[in-house]
């Protein structure tokens, strides 16, 4: 079905150029000042990792001239390239922040390109949060419309709608009018590509490297008079018949009720809170809430019930994980790793840390089985109880019935955004500068110009201040980071 009133793309064009900054709310505000400042933070961890290194050894890449920072490093390149390196990186573990909407990631397509743009053209910060609510507006909104056929049949979301949320968001950040800002949307659906058949490899991360850069191509050829067909999206050969098929599409969606609320307020915007698959979640927070309110140790635990939503567990159900891999996609470690340290940290899936002994004698006395009064096909999908049976009998249990990430009326706290964002930022930067980059980001549309606040995202010191990068050379591959001693 198709949008009445002219073509699709020209009336979402029209509705992304008259976004300003009255538009935003205090939430929508608060609310992207934290999608932003997680997504720096994943971004940081995620370089060091091999998608991002393969990247920047590969010829041609972040090798053009440029202001635009690769971050945790002190290499400079285009817009473009840094769009696409830190825009990998920031989906390289996984950590990024997600949508129940769009079957997908809605930040790591957006903050790379936008932080690039500023830093080439040195906007503000307050230009930037508003190009990232209006990017983020425009690519749940096409989920809408053709969620969740286009997921289903194989489509990876962050990637093929997530172009158009980072076309869109660079078009306003360089405040395109609106018959150009239609052309960058009818370019990013012809640059539309990410196969979920490729999830579980390092094209995954790339998905969202790749959207990045293309969406800010989009923008940048509009911005200089390329010319594409606005009615793209329903030509009978057009994205929605093409990625969709005829009938499985519902236009109108994109604009009922376009800004009421904004979808950054929406409730089903979530931030992961642990480094690991989100599906382990709700069983990791109830674990963590026996521990702090009944004040268990392992040494008194004799059994461990775990058991999620049905839907939960068939990726999850992994009793004897043996590597980082299988470690985040096993909740049994999950809750294991919860009850030994605490809120689980990145170092608790990397490396050995899965077969450390403590865990692994508390493994074997760990079940997992799917809820049996949670339904199947009920509205609550992200539930999860776990029940402790302590050895001197008494059975202690802690449930929630939906808990999707944390978001919406169940956000993180301050505290916990810093304790994440510490964590993944120590991987990239010298420790010296985590704090106030931290600071800043709270107070990112204060920035005046944005390149005062990517200066402390710069390589500082060897190793980059952080553990994750002396790993990684320590298994023998050579770090790009583009430190001059």
């Amino acid at each position: 079905m198709s949008a009445a009133g002219g073509a699709i793309l020209e009336r979402l064009a029209s509705r992304i150029c008259a976004f300003t900054r009255h538009d935003l709310t205090p939430l929508s505000l608060a609310r992207a000042r934290t999608g932003i400042t997680d997504t720096i933070g994943v971004t940081l961890a995620g370089i060091p990792e091999p998608c991002a290194q393969i990247l920047l050894r590969t010829p041609g890449v972040a090798t053009a001239p440029g202001a635009a920072l690769v971050f945790g490093t002190a290499r400079r390149t285009s817009a473009l390239d840094a769009a696409l390196v830190n825009g990998t990186a920031s989906h390289a573990l996984d950590y990024d922040d997600f949508s129940g909407d769009l079957g997908g990631h809605q930040s790591v397509p957006l903050v790379a390109p936008l932080f690039a743009l500023a830093e080439e053209r040195g906007l503000s910060g307050m230009r930037l949060v508003q190009a990232y609510v209006v990017g983020m507006e425009t690519l749940i909104r096409l989920a809408r419309a053709v969620n969740f056929v286009h997921y289903d049949k194989g489509w990876h979301p962050t990637s093929t709608l997530g172009v158009f949320g980072a076309a869109a968001a660079s078009a306003h950040m360089i405040g395109l009018d609106a018959p150009r800002t239609a052309i960058a949307l009818s370019l990013a659906a012809s640059m539309a590509s990410g196969l979920k058949a490729n999830f579980g490899t390092m094209a995954k991360p790339f998905h969202a490297g790749h959207c990045a850069r293309n969406g800010l191509l989009a923008a940048l050829m509009a911005e200089q008079g390329f010319v594409a067909n606005p009615g793209v999206m329903e030509h009978h050969q057009g994205f929605l018949d093409v990625f969709n098929g005829p009938g499985n599409h519902d236009a109108t969606r994109i604009f009922e009720g376009w800004g009421r609320p904004w979808e950054v307020e929406a409730p089903g915007i979530a931030l992961k809170q642990f480094p690991c698959c989100g599906s382990t979640h709700p069983a990791i927070a109830m674990m963590l809430k026996l521990v702090r309110e009944e004040g268990i140790t392992a040494a008194v635990v004799e059994r461990i019930e775990v058991l999620p939503h049905a839907r939960r567990l068939p990726h999850t159900d992994n009793p004897h994980p043996t590597t980082p891999l299988g470690a985040k996609f096993s909740v049994q470690y999950a809750v294991v790793r919860a009850l030994l340290s605490g809120t689980p940290k990145l170092a608790d899936f990397e490396g050995e840390a899965a077969l450390d002994p403590e865990a692994q004698r508390l493994l074997a006395l760990t079940t997992a089985r799917a809820h049996p009064d949670m339904p199947r096909d009920g509205a609550a999908q992200w539930g999860a109880e776990v029940i402790v049976t302590l050895r001197d009998g008494r059975r202690l249990s802690r449930r929630v019935n939906q808990m999707v990430g944390r978001g919406g009326d169940n956000p993180m706290s301050s505290d916990e955004l810093w304790e994440k964002f510490h964590d993944c930022a120590e991987r990239g930067l010298a420790r010296e500068n985590i704090a106030p980059l931290f600071d800043r980001l709270d107070a990112i549309e204060e920035v005046g110009d944005m390149r005062d606040l990517t200066r402390l995202l710069e390589y500082t010191a060897p190793l980059g201040g952080g553990p994750r990068f002396a790993e990684v050379e320590r298994q023998g591959m050579p770090l790009e980071t583009g430190w001059v001693p």
